[in-house]
């Protein structure tokens, strides 16, 4: 999977001396949690709406609402905006944006080209859908869970019981198990269930857990 195919392209994005009063209005009335900073077509920072939260009226001030929003008034989004923005090149994979999220714990990743110039946004729902979407969870089929030992022709060995019994392989997931083993999720739309886990079990693969999806 790659960015540009899972990013909102072409994002809304504001300049650096917009005021700190129109960056608020632009993120709530379009429910943004992000805005990309943007000057001379180039990325320059970027305003989250924790960043506006932080700078709007609030009952600790000691100022007046009127003071305040006077302040915020002449305010910046330079101001505030962050400068040092985490970005991704569209053509990276998912796997490595979302790795970049989760190293660094943001919700999101400006994608850019090679002149740094905003071409979109993603995000953890992006993240979110691409990892229902490779789970083949929206379309729903059985669900097989078997733990396995890492080795050679583990995954040809249980893809030949499913060709064996004319079944389609919607999904195939691992995971990192105990003991140095795999947990291994399979999707597919399976009318025998039976049959094929007993020839699965036959070749020592017990499925651990079906289900049905959906």
């Amino acid at each position: 999977m790659i960015v540009s195919k899972r990013m909102t392209a072409n994002p809304t994005t504001i300049t650096s001396a917009m005021t700190i009063v129109d960056a608020l209005q632009i993120m709530r009335s379009n429910k943004f949690r992000r805005l990309p900073v943007v000057d001379n077509g180039k990325l320059v920072g970027i305003v989250t709406d924790r960043d506006l939260r932080e700078v709007s009226a609030s009952p600790a001030t000691s100022l007046s609402v009127f003071e305040l929003n006077y302040l915020l008034a002449k305010m910046q989004v330079k101001d505030i905006m962050t400068r040092k923005v985490l970005t991704i090149s569209a053509d990276a994979t998912v796997e490595e944006a979302a790795l970049l999220m989760y190293n660094n714990k943001i919700g999101g990743l400006i994608a850019v080209d090679a002149n740094q110039a905003v071409v979109g946004i993603l995000t953890e729902t992006d993240i979110f859908k691409a990892f229902v979407d490779a789970m083949g969870l929206p379309q729903g089929k059985t669900r097989l869970s078997l733990i396995v030992p890492d080795r050679l022709g583990v995954i040809n060995d249980i893809s030949g019981v499913f060709k064996e019994q004319g079944v389609s392989i919607g999904s195939f997931v691992s995971f990192p198990a105990e003991d140095g083993q795999y947990e291994v999720v399979i999707r597919a739309e399976i009318n025998d269930v039976k049959t094929l886990t007993d020839r699965l079990a036959a070749l020592g693969y017990p499925v651990q857990h079906v289900a049905q999806i959906g």
